[in-house]
């Protein structure tokens, strides 16, 4: 299984940040380069513990669902999301918000796996790992500049 770590400081409150990572609209805006949107499930508002919904975006040319269940919710400072159907099995995403001076110590922990054995598992490390990465990091910048320079919106 192939895991990606990353970690960002925001000038915001874990409860900003939790309620924002969970937002269906920023979700959608964060992910505006991938054409994503909801095809099935809550297509707007806070997502919370027990929902499922299904993403369509393009990745690699070709248009990919992936439906996701949040599995687990401790507010504010935890959340997950996993993989219900899609191209991956498994695929376990992690949201961590620790409060620290200054705001809020931001920690993705995202694991996935391709199908087709070694095969997949060479694809993943070679690249995908390193696509995945860049789409979390955009994303991860996008809710930083969402919180930080529109703090009340």
């Amino acid at each position: 299984m192939a895991i990606i770590e990353l970690e960002m400081l925001v000038q915001a409150s874990p409860a900003a940040c939790y309620a924002l990572a969970l937002n269906v609209q920023a979700h959608l805006d964060s992910t505006r380069h991938t054409g994503e949107r909801v095809v099935r499930g809550p297509a707007s508002g806070q997502l919370q513990l027990g929902d499922v919904v299904t993403w369509e975006a393009r990745h690699f040319g070709f248009r990919r669902r992936l439906t996701v269940h949040i599995t687990a919710a401790s507010p504010p400072r935890h959340f997950r999301d996993e993989l219900v159907r899609g191209a991956f099995q498994p695929l376990r995403h992690d949201h961590y918000f620790e409060p620290v001076a200054g705001g809020t110590r931001v920690r993705d922990v995202f694991a996935f796996s391709s199908p087709a054995g070694v095969v997949g598992r060479w694809f993943d490390n070679l690249f995908l790992k390193n696509y995945l990465t860049k789409l979390l990091q955009v994303r991860n910048a996008a809710l930083k500049h969402q919180l930080e320079e529109y703090p009340n919106d």
